[in-house]
């Protein structure tokens, strides 16, 4: 149990940071990734302060023998760039690219009740079952 309230926690935080952020705000995304018109660089500041957080907090916490709730630590250990993960890649940017939302900063701005978050939630589902319905049915190509 103790598990599942870290957890809890953990997303409160981060859907906090993403709302204080304005990561949740698809304008102000947009508006950063705008680099040839009305450009917005204060998200620079937030992904190089997430940066920079991840980079001391993994070396903390890899440090010790394992996690504080689990036996042993789960990292992935695939290092190769197949296609799926490169075609997966670019969907996720053109898709950020065009509404300015990614699945965390859309799901947290469920709080805020907004007509656009439920839409994209919903074709991020749609997207997800046509990817698994694909992989079902051998139309995708293997991983190596």
């Amino acid at each position: 149990m103790i598990r599942q309230i870290t957890a809890l926690i953990a997303g409160i935080l981060f859907g906090a940071g993403l709302a204080i952020s304005q990561m949740v705000n698809p304008d102000k995304v947009l508006s950063f990734l705008d680099i040839a018109g009305r450009w917005d660089p204060s998200l620079a500041l937030v992904m190089g302060g997430a940066l920079a957080v991840t980079f001391v907090g993994y070396r903390l916490v890899l440090g010790r023998g394992q996690p504080v709730f689990a036996d042993r630590f789960e990292l992935p250990t695939a290092r190769d760039l197949d296609s799926r993960l490169l075609a997966g890649a670019g969907i996720f940017g053109i898709g950020w690219g065009l509404v300015g939302f990614c699945p965390g900063p859309a799901l947290a701005s469920l709080a805020f009740a907004r007509f656009d978050s439920v839409l994209f939630i919903l074709a991020m589902l749609a997207g997800a079952a046509l990817y698994i319905g694909a992989d079902r049915y051998r139309l995708l190509p293997k991983t190596s």
